[in-house]
């Protein structure tokens, strides 16, 4: 079953946990369809957030992040990978969930190379998309933990070291 709107509304680190065990369901060009569990996301919190892209402010990069949760946020790293986020909340509160991992996935670069990721996907509405949203999955006792972000030092002492990491082993 899709996750519908409430579920994303969310502030992300409400949504954050609440992701792992959950089935992102990504349907390739080929027509297949693969599911995956999600066990590893960072909250990333607006931009107070430091470590979060929407601390520079609105820009072409983070427009889709003041939409309102449900959208699809990508964007490249070193020229190579592409990151899977989630945009949450409320219409003009830029945040989001990363996806780091999924069961057999480590690493949020490999995340978008499984999935196939490219630019077209952003801005991409889960509610609505016939290639990639997330259904309810297998969330019965898991056990989750946390720890702070990884790869944020530049965000500083205090928001480099919040404890808005989320994993889970299913």
């Amino acid at each position: 079953m899709r996750l519908g709107k409430d579920f994303f509304t969310s502030d992300a680190l409400t949504l954050a946990p609440l992701l792992l065990g959950k089935e992102l369901v990504r349907q390739f060009d080929d027509g297949r369809i693969e599911r995956f569990i999600i066990t590893e996301v960072e909250a990333y919190c607006g931009e107070e957030d430091l470590a979060c892209h929407a601390s520079k402010g609105r820009t072409k990069r983070t427009e889709v992040m003041y939409h309102a949760g449900g959208k699809v946020y990508v964007y490249l790293i070193y020229g190579i990978y592409w990151m899977l986020n989630f945009v949450c909340g409320e219409k003009g509160d830029p945040q989001a969930v990363l996806i780091r991992g999924l069961k057999d996935v480590s690493g949020p670069g490999r995340v978008g190379k499984v999935l196939k990721l490219d630019r077209s996907f952003y801005g991409e509405d889960i509610f609505s998309s016939n290639r990639i949203w997330v259904d309810e999955g297998f969330t019965e006792n898991i056990t989750i933990q946390n720890s702070k972000r990884i790869g944020v030092d530049y965000a500083g002492e205090i928001w480099g070291n919040k404890l808005f990491r989320f994993f889970t082993s299913v």
